[in-house]
């Protein structure tokens, strides 16, 4: 199966959901490469950086679950390769 490199960029404004945020994570774990997360404490704020190589499917299905979950964003982006 085809797979993508993919920066799936994270921000955290609602810490109320950290927890399912990682289980989400978990889920997906096979596919991540690495993560990496800075907490920014004037702002309040939680940005996380996740890169996967993945089906595009997969891909998409992480995205959309964590864009569901209260108090946090995601937005991918793709290398322009295919792996």
């Amino acid at each position: 199966m085809e797979t993508r490199v993919v920066l799936l960029g994270i921000i955290v404004e609602d810490t109320a959901s950290v927890e399912e945020l990682n289980a989400v994570l978990h889920e997906y774990r096979e596919y991540i490469i690495g993560r990496m997360g800075l907490p920014y404490r004037e702002k309040k704020l939680h940005i996380i950086s996740i890169v996967m190589d993945a089906p595009q499917d997969i891909i998409s299905a992480l995205s959309g679950k964590i864009g569901m979950l209260p108090g946090i964003t995601a937005k991918a982006l793709y290398a322009k390769t295919q792996a």
